[in-house]
């Protein structure tokens, strides 16, 4: 069988592969539930779906903001997992493979959108004073 452009990518695997470690964390703690449960899933769902679609879009430009996206997405799991983790609602020990997981994804994404934008306007870092 043929595969389409976005299955031969690692870093498309690797997010299928968080989506199912996702999927079952979700399972087994039936207690997470309401908002973070719901923002955790769009989240995790969001990753493959936005490399996906920027694998399939011709400019180098298109395909890193779906990119960026796909980082934004994985960024949101972390940050989930750790409000997870604050709420008291899974061990620590319990997210530490979740977050393996997206630090790699996050490194992966990264790299792929740097290597497709060209010459994208990125503004300098400023800082600020209060």
């Amino acid at each position: 069988m043929r595969k389409l452009s976005h299955e031969s990518l690692t870093v498309y695997q690797r997010s299928v592969s968080f989506v199912a470690w996702s999927s079952d964390l979700c399972r087994s703690k039936r207690d997470i539930v309401g908002e973070i449960q719901n923002q955790y899933k769009r989240a995790f769902i969001s990753i493959p779906l936005n490399i996906a679609e920027g694998a399939g879009k011709q400019s180098g430009k298109d395909q890193a903001r779906f990119y960026d996206n796909a980082r934004g997405s994985a960024l949101d799991c972390a940050a989930c997992l750790d409000v997870l983790v604050a709420m008291q609602l899974v061990l620590p020990q319990e997210i530490v493979s979740g977050k393996e997981q997206v630090a790699e994804i996050v490194a992966m994404l990264t790299s792929l959108a740097k290597s497709v934008a060209g010459d994208r306007i990125i503004e300098e870092s400023v800082s600020y004073t209060t």
